[in-house]
């Protein structure tokens, strides 16, 4: 009986001895990286949990371009801007790709513009960037409809008249009626039912998005369908907001005129009409309800994770939001509105919302590439289907790009006479083929949103709260925990329009 134990130990032993080899080999022209189990892959050594630096303890182990497995699934980890930037420009159309993801294929059906792939992707896209301008990106009519949002945020936070609250729910509401506006051509009130579901839902998709479940559904996709769990309901909250976006079709379709359109859903419609017979049209309902889906969750999620980290930065450092708040009423006063093309007037505010951007990433990774072919890259093999993460966390804080990576510091933007100054490594929304079709809107949203607030109100701490905590519930979105401030409205002004 102990010579059969010993031999199947021995065998055991042999088989992961030939299993370690055998990985060797095969990675042998490979970016390096860690030991990769059967099933789990390296999942095992972040402890099966998500982690602020859970591609950064890879990159200083095994240097700026390093591997990963997500049970069988190659995963190449790019790091650093100097790697980003190469990779990103260089095999821009290599690298351009959604991966053939079990999760991602069930929330965007390979449809739309942030999940689909080839001719759909490219057609998507180029009505996205049509309407978008269309309906006044970069002028000052979408500028005043913002306002108008940003101005009922004031009234909102005026209401809790200098007393701690939660801003969280105010914040996410303006944020998500600036994405109805341009989608479906009108605002929700808070306490609508329909919205309210709308933004739940957004909140369980998040929420499962980059957890143990999700990992789990992309390894055992064809078990995890039979078995009730988070994913099911993330699931549900998916089919939940493309069943409204339909209503909303069916509704434009009835009655709005295409002749004169008014919002993304209109231009949209027009577009199929032009299309109707041409046989490579992707422009159909399922690919608009889907638009619709991306728009929504992307144009909500990232905005209104910037504004709540922006407002906790801004109480935990006093110093800095007056400085802010001189400047605008230096040149504005607090009266009056002050509109994106202003930034150029106010280096140091726009330099201090850079930098909220820069040192508060939204996101703990964004959504994966997918290698089209065989490329070689700084010396490395990377083979046809090997998921590709450019990790933009580590561009922004690269600290041979930004001298104090680890601190808030609004001069990481400011030259020596105290004039903003770009910078080549600020990458937050991206780079490359796949950059964000938002990234415009969000820039001056976020403007509008906060120089509003600041006009109208000192953000404090609650009495007897030393400090609001600064780390990151770590999710695939990095959002704050929960805090209370106090919006102290500035003496002698009138937050409360008169209608």
């Amino acid at each position: 009986m102990m010579a059969i134990g010993a031999f199947l130990l021995f065998l055991l032993l042999a088989l992961l001895l030939l299993f370690f080899l055998k990985q060797l080999w095969t990675r042998r022209h490979l970016p390096p990286g860690p030991l990769a189990l059967p099933l789990i892959g390296t999942f095992w050594v972040n402890g099966f949990g998500l982690q602020e630096d859970i591609f950064l303890k890879n990159a200083k182990r095994y240097g700026n371009i390093s591997t990963m497995f997500s049970g069988r699934t190659l995963i190449v980890v790019l790091s650093g801007f100097k790697t980003v930037k190469e990779g990103m420009t260089s095999f821009s159309e290599v690298f351009s790709d959604r991966p053939d993801d079990p999760f991602l294929n069930a929330l965007g059906k390979k449809k739309g513009i942030i999940l689909s792939n080839g001719h759909t992707w490219k057609q998507q896209r180029h009505i996205g960037v049509f309407a978008l301008r269309k309906l006044g990106l970069g002028k000052k009519s979408l500028e005043n409809q913002i306002e108008e949002v940003a101005q009922k945020l004031v009234e909102i936070f005026a209401q809790r008249k200098g007393q701690p609250f939660d801003p969280l729910i105010p914040v996410l509401n303006s944020v998500s009626n600036v994405i109805c506006t341009l989608s479906f051509g009108h605002q929700f009130a808070p306490e609508d039912e329909n919205f309210q579901k709308l933004i739940e839902a957004l909140k369980v998709i998040i929420k499962f998005t980059g957890d143990t479940f999700h990992m789990m559904y992309n390894l055992f996709s064809w078990l995890m369908n039979y078995f009730p769990g988070p994913h099911k309901e993330a699931l549900a909250s998916v089919e939940l907001i493309r069943s409204f976006a339909k209503q909303e079709i069916e509704k434009h379709q009835e009655f709005h005129s295409l002749h004169e359109p008014q919002d993304f859903i209109d231009h949209y419609l027009l577009q199929m009409e032009k299309s109707r017979n041409d046989p490579n049209s992707t422009y159909d309902e399922e690919n608009l309800a889907q638009c619709i889906f991306d728009l929504f969750a992307a144009g909500t999620e990232t905005t209104f994770t910037t504004l709540m980290w922006a407002l906790l930065l801004l109480v935990n450092h006093p110093n800095i939001q007056e400085k802010v708040q001189k400047e605008i009423e230096d040149v504005f006063g607090f009266s009056g509105s002050i509109s994106y093309q202003d930034r150029k007037k106010l280096p140091y505010t726009n330099a201090v919302l850079h930098e909220m951007q820069r040192f508060k990433y939204v996101l703990l990774f964004g959504l994966p590439r997918q290698s089209t072919k065989d490329v070689k890259m700084m010396g490395f093999h990377i083979p046809k289907g090997a998921f590709i993460f450019p990790d933009m966390r580590s561009v922004l804080r690269d600290p041979e790009q930004w001298e104090t990576p680890e601190e808030f510091n609004p001069n990481h933007f400011l030259d020596k006479d105290g004039k903003f100054i770009a910078r080549e490594a600020f990458l937050p929304f991206g780079i490359g083929e796949r950059v964000c079709l938002g990234e415009q809107l969000a820039r001056i949203e976020t403007f509008i949103f906060m120089t509003s607030l600041l006009k109208a109100f000192s953000f404090r701490l609650p009495e007897g709260v030393k400090e609001l905590n600064q780390a990151p519930i770590t999710k695939l979105s990095m959002h704050p925990h929960p805090y209370k401030l106090c919006a102290v409205p500035h003496t002698g002004i009138n937050l409360i329009k008169t209608p």
